[in-house]
């Protein structure tokens, strides 16, 4: 498994996290629309990391994968405020506050990272 695929992975895990973890984030109440709301909020997400791509290729030290959190879990966060504005047009998710979206994000980054560093064989080595 690449590293992009990784990257989906964990991005699906975390949208679902939030999702189900945070009260804030309504994902609708019949069973297609959550699975339209999870689809769409992935796919976003997706789409605009890889634009925007902020994050190691493999395993990395602890400093390094701290910063590359730190301002992966700033794109997370513009990324979910975009969401709590735009899906309630194309889907039934609804994104409640502040607080929700930092939480949001926190969840998928943690959740992409983890995936990412789990999973990877390649090390990359420190400076």
């Amino acid at each position: 498994m690449d590293d992009r695929v990784r990257r989906r992975v964990g991005i699906l895990v975390g949208v679902g996290l939030a999702g189900g973890l945070l009260p804030g984030v309504t994902m609708g109440a019949e069973t297609v629309d959550v699975l339209l709301s999870v689809m769409i909020t992935t796919m976003v997400l997706v789409v605009l990391t890889q634009l925007v791509f902020i994050g190691p290729s493999g395993r990395v030290p602890a400093r390094m994968l701290l910063v590359f959190a730190g301002l992966g879990f700033l794109q997370d966060a513009l990324i979910w405020w975009l969401l709590s504005w735009l899906a309630p047009k194309i889907s039934a998710m609804h994104v409640e506050g502040w607080g929700t979206i930092l939480l949001a994000a926190l969840l998928t980054r943690t959740a992409m990272v983890v995936a990412s560093q789990l999973t990877s064989r390649t090390e990359i080595a420190a400076d």
